[in-house]
């Protein structure tokens, strides 16, 4: 076995490849971009060397660098995971040149499985079931538009090299054919280099099935299962789940039958997976080999019961493979979902920048955690945006989904915007929970599955105001000196007042709502009043973010973190996300305000929200100012436009009163 491995890739995939190395004993050497310097799998390294700079074409894709990385560390292999080089032929070729073993399978076999036309002609003499289509070596127009027309409509183009929905169109008419074909060949170019493509009748909502296979350098090949791969967004994968439903015993015989003869005739060496199409007939049809690891791969461990990442390394080191064909079985069911930053309501935009807070479900025997940052660490825009797979598992599917439902609940996201509400959606969905739906459910359901903006129910607006008295609590305490009389009034630091109970307001924003909560401390506890709504409550037990709301017949829980501007609030599964308000005045009225914004306190600013020369209406949020541990917004007055903005992030405003940013009033704009 191995004494020491590089790990050619970064993120969750090279966390978990680590994981196994260390359970084997074997030493492992990330590599990092100057993007990653500081990247969770960097820190959970042996070893860790820099390969270059943040793009991954001069750092990730650079093999040169990888090389020298794992010949100076005195790696003996290099395992490369999912995505960059693990489907490069020119990789794996150039790590055997240096003396090193590639965990992979054969240079011939990522050579043959990369072209989609040559795959599908040798899939063709080996028996393995295809659609109807044309993979040849001829691109020239006439060629591929007579080939078209034998084929028929609807008829789906293909880039030969690539994947992930690039360089692929769909026809309908074959008036269209020639201007799809030239996009296609296009996109085929600049994304993978190469533009040919193949021509294949399209099939209207299939489902997406793919066969696990493990070859050795023995001859054996074995099947793991099946998984179902049809929940897809734009040919991405968003749930998969191990094993599908709704396959008779023929057809998955059928399955793994193809599979097997797929591997078998590329000699396939190590994990692979055969991937297929269900038409709604029952046909199968082979659609490509993916000569690697997948990301989908956990689900097939945990109804296995098997380490496919230590498979790899075994049969690497030239070990057979660990079990034969009739050891392996299939118990249970698993689901695993992708945790994506990223906004599906904003057409599923990426969001980058630091997680503030990240709270992951706990690990148990029934749910995993694949995850290649923490709590600190930033989601940047050179790479993939995953922050964790989560993979629960059950006896039964229904149980398994039941088990995904509750720790998507307990996933806690603040600093970026996640998917998650998303994934709630599909999963409560009755379609998916009926199973057997085709790759076109996430299109066919797009309305269905947007999360949509409720009102604020009471018990958020109980958490809510229990954290902001804690935090106002905390911050008057800075500037507390003890009375030395038992019983003093000065010892009670939330607002006394003198024959008149305690009594507090605090503003928050959420979307087009506005809340404001009004609290007295009563001598039972605190009264709350919100939409005209009074609730009586006491605080519980408040441990970091998690918040006790005691009230006369019930105990509530939930978790409040503050970040930045905004305060997000997490009870029952459903993020709430707000922007706190200032309620404190500014020392004028607006009449007498003229062109100025002032500080209601000393204090330091932590943003500014606006330009010189942009025009801001009344309200708008402007500046924000913390005093005392509390952050204020400070708005614009009456509508007007920046004229000059006097104090910059992270400056002190030393006393009340201090002009922060300067307005000139629209009405004297409209004068001029």
């Amino acid at each position: 076995m191995f004494q020491k491995i590089l790990i050619a890739n970064r993120g969750e995939i090279a966390c978990r490849i680590m994981a196994t190395a260390r359970r084997m004993g074997i030493s492992t050497v990330a590599i990092y971009s100057s993007a990653d310097a500081n990247a969770l799998h960097v820190r959970e390294a042996d070893e860790a060397r820099w390969v270059g700079p943040a793009p991954s074409a001069q750092s990730y894709l650079d093999i040169a660098a990888i090389l020298e990385a794992a010949k100076a560390t005195g790696a003996e292999a290099i395992h490369p995971g999912y995505g960059f080089l693990s489907e490069n032929a020119a990789f794996a070729e150039a790590c055997k040149a240096a003396g090193l073993v590639f965990i992979g399978p054969g240079v011939e076999a990522i050579r043959v499985m990369g072209s989609k036309s040559e795959a599908k002609t040798l899939m063709a003499s080996h028996g393995v079931p295809l659609v109807p289509g044309y993979y040849g070596a001829d691109q020239s127009e006439a060629v591929l538009t007579a080939a078209a027309r034998e084929i028929g409509l609807p008829l789906l183009i293909k880039a030969s090299a690539g994947g992930g929905g690039r360089g692929m169109r769909i026809v309908r008419d074959l008036a269209e054919f020639p201007a799809a074909l030239a996009s296609a060949q296009r996109e085929a170019r600049n994304a993978f280099g190469d533009p040919a493509v193949l021509l294949e009748r399209y099939v209207e909502n299939p489902r997406h099935i793919e066969v696990q296979v493990f070859g050795d350098s023995f001859g054996n090949v074995v099947h793991l299962f099946e998984r179902d791969c049809s929940l897809q967004r734009r040919h991405q994968k968003v749930i998969e789940e191990a094993p599908a439903v709704h396959l008779t015993e023929s057809q998955r015989a059928t399955l793994f039958g193809a599979a097997i003869k797929a591997a078998h005739a590329v000699n396939y060496l190590g994990a692979g997976t055969v991937e297929f199409i269900l038409d709604r007939a029952g046909g199968i049809y082979f659609i490509e080999m993916n000569t690697r690891l997948q990301v989908e791969h956990p689900v097939t461990e945990r109804v296995t019961g098997q380490d496919l990442v230590a498979w790899q390394l075994r049969v690497a080191a030239g070990e057979p493979i660990p079990l034969s064909q009739s050891e392996i079985r299939c118990q249970g069911h698993a689901i695993e979902v992708r945790v994506y930053a990223e906004d599906p309501a904003q057409n599923f935009q990426p969001s980058t920048g630091r997680l503030e807070h990240l709270a992951l479900p706990a690990e148990s025997s029934h749910v995993r955690v694949d995850t290649g940052v923490a709590a600190g660490d930033s989601v940047t825009p050179f790479y993939d945006a995953m922050i964790a797979k989560i993979i629960t598992d059950a006896d039964t599917r229904a149980d398994a989904l039941q088990q995904m439902q509750r720790a998507l609940a307990q996933t806690e996201i603040v600093g970026l915007t996640s998917n998650i509400p998303y994934l709630q959606r599909i999963l409560a969905h009755p379609e998916f929970q009926a199973g057997g739906f085709d790759t076109h459910f996430v299109e066919d359901q797009r309305d269905a599955l947007i999360p949509v903006v409720t009102p604020t129910p009471p018990e958020v607006c109980l958490l809510l105001a229990t954290h902001a008295l804690r935090e106002t609590a905390q911050g008057l305490r800075r500037y507390h000196a003890p009375s030395p009389e038992a019983g003093s009034p000065w010892e009670r630091l939330l607002g006394f007042r003198l024959n008149e109970d305690p009594k507090h307001s605090f503003g928050f924003l959420r979307g087009e709502e506005t809340l404001l909560l009004e609290l007295r401390q009563t001598a039972a506890g605190h009264e709350l009043t919100c939409g005209g709504q009074q609730m009586q409550f006491a605080p519980g037990l408040c441990e970091g973010p998690r918040i006790e709301v005691i009230q006369p017949s019930t105990r509530l829980r939930g978790s409040v973190i503050a970040a930045a501007r905004e305060t997000h609030v997490f009870w029952a599964g459903t993020q709430y996300r707000f922007t706190r308000l200032n309620l404190l005045p500014t020392g004028e009225d607006e009449a007498e305000a003229g062109d100025k914004l002032v500080a209601p306190m000393p204090g330091a600013v932590m943003a500014v929200l606006v330009e010189v020369g942009a025009k801001v209406a009344r309200g708008a949020p402007v500046l924000v100012l913390e005093a005392m541990k509390i952050e204020h917004t400070l708005v614009a007055p009456f509508d007007g436009t920046v004229l000059e903005i006097r104090y910059g992030v992270g400056e002190q405003v030393l006393s009340e009163g201090e002009e922060l940013v300067k307005l000139l009033p629209l009405a004297e704009i409209e004068q001029t």
